[in-house]
């Protein structure tokens, strides 16, 4: 359902992400994560991260091993609650927008992607 809004959220956004929930890859081919949302031009992830998901130990240790990876490779990440969504669209709207303007500012990180099945 979050990814659902995030969609139509997106469809808002100066630039909507070029792709949804696709795996990532560093130059070396090792993978990365598959984020909810990706800005392919500048290297851009977003996450949707709700609580339900993300609580328990080894949910969230996994998580912070997504997150340690996606800054090993250079890849800004916005994360996102579910309930921002509908709480605070256009807080999250403005930051995605502040983080697309910084990613693409800088130099794009070396990644590659692949479509999920």
């Amino acid at each position: 359902m979050a990814e659902v809004r995030a969609k139509a959220l997106s469809d808002r956004l100066a630039v909507p992400p070029s792709h949804w929930n696709v795996n990532l890859y560093d130059a070396t081919g090792q993978y990365i994560a598959c984020p909810d949302a990706w800005w392919d031009d500048v290297g851009l992830a977003w996450e949707i991260d709700s609580f339900e998901f993300h609580f328990a130990r080894t949910d969230y240790a996994r998580t912070l091993e997504r997150n340690t990876r996606y800054a090993a490779a250079g890849i800004s990440v916005v994360q996102s609650l579910p309930a921002d969504l509908t709480r605070d669209p256009t807080g999250v709207m403005a930051m995605l927008d502040k983080a697309y303007r910084t990613a693409h500012a800088s130099p794009r990180p070396s990644v590659h992607l692949a479509q999920t099945a």
